[in-house]
Parts: C-alpha cells; sequence; structure tokens
C-alpha cells in the first residue's frame, strides 16, 4: 500500500506554493510554516540543486480532537505537504493521514484520520489545478 498521496502539475513551484495557501484557507486549515530547502541548505553552506517547499499546515479543531485522544500523537503533528519538480512537472506530495495516526495504538484516531486525509487531498487537487 502506498503511503503517499501524490499530484503532479504542470505549473511551477512558485504558482503551486500560491495555489496552495489559497487552498489550505479554503478548506479551513492554516499554514503554520514554509520551508524551502534550498533556502535552508544554503545558509548551511551546503549546495542543494533541488527546489523544494514544505508546507506544515494544521486544522486546530481536528489537532485537538486527535491530542485528546492521544498526546503522543503530536510527535506526528501537524501534517506536510511538499512541492517539489520531478521529470518535469511539479509535484505535490504528503504522507496519508490514515497510515500515519495507524502506527499509534488508539484506534478511535482512524474517523478523524480519515476525515483529515478527505480534505488534504482536497487540498492537494485544489492547488493542483487552480488558476492562483
Amino acid at each position: 500500500m502506498n503511503s503517499l498521496i501524490t499530484v503532479t502539475t504542470p505549473k511551477t513551484i512558485t504558482d503551486t506554493a500560491t495555489a496552495l495557501r489559497v487552498a489550505v484557507k479554503a478548506n479551513e486549515f492554516g499554514v503554520m510554516h514554509v520551508y524551502n530547502l534550498k533556502e535552508t541548505m544554503a545558509k548551511k553552506g551546503i549546495e542543494f540543486g533541488h527546489d523544494c517547499q514544505i508546507f506544515e499546515i494544521c486544522q486546530p479543531e481536528q489537532a485537538k480532537r486527535v491530542l485528546d485522544l492521544d498526546m503522543s500523537v503530536s510527535a506526528a503533528l501537524p501534517c506536510r505537504i511538499s512541492i517539489y519538480r520531478e521529470d518535469g512537472k511539479t509535484v505535490l506530495s504528503t504522507l496519508k493521514p490514515t497510515i500515519l495516526l495507524s502506527r499509534f495504538d488508539t484506534p478511535q484516531l482512524q474517523q478523524v484520520a480519515e476525515e483529515i486525509e478527505e480534505t488534504i487531498v482536497n487540498i492537494i487537487n485544489e492547488a493542483a489545478v487552480s488558476r492562483h
């Protein structure tokens, strides 16, 4: 079973990142932080030839539901969506919340994981096809 959700788009990383911000907000999530790996590596004196942005996103009510069930899940939060180039296309990719949360010994997490995953799939698909 593939543990990733991956969607490609012909858009640039910059355009995809802009569209992702819009889609995150439209789906009632928030962007907590964005890591630009190329810039971060350059600041550390490491030449990294790949453009990659990693968005940390969160939906506070869902996070509270998960953490109320099992605080150890905090080690897996927030959700992350990567944007990078591969084979001439821009890729949006994330770990499936259902797979990630299944690793915790809390069966009650399944329903919320499915809800979060459905929303993240919507976010990624909207970012891939929107004109933002």
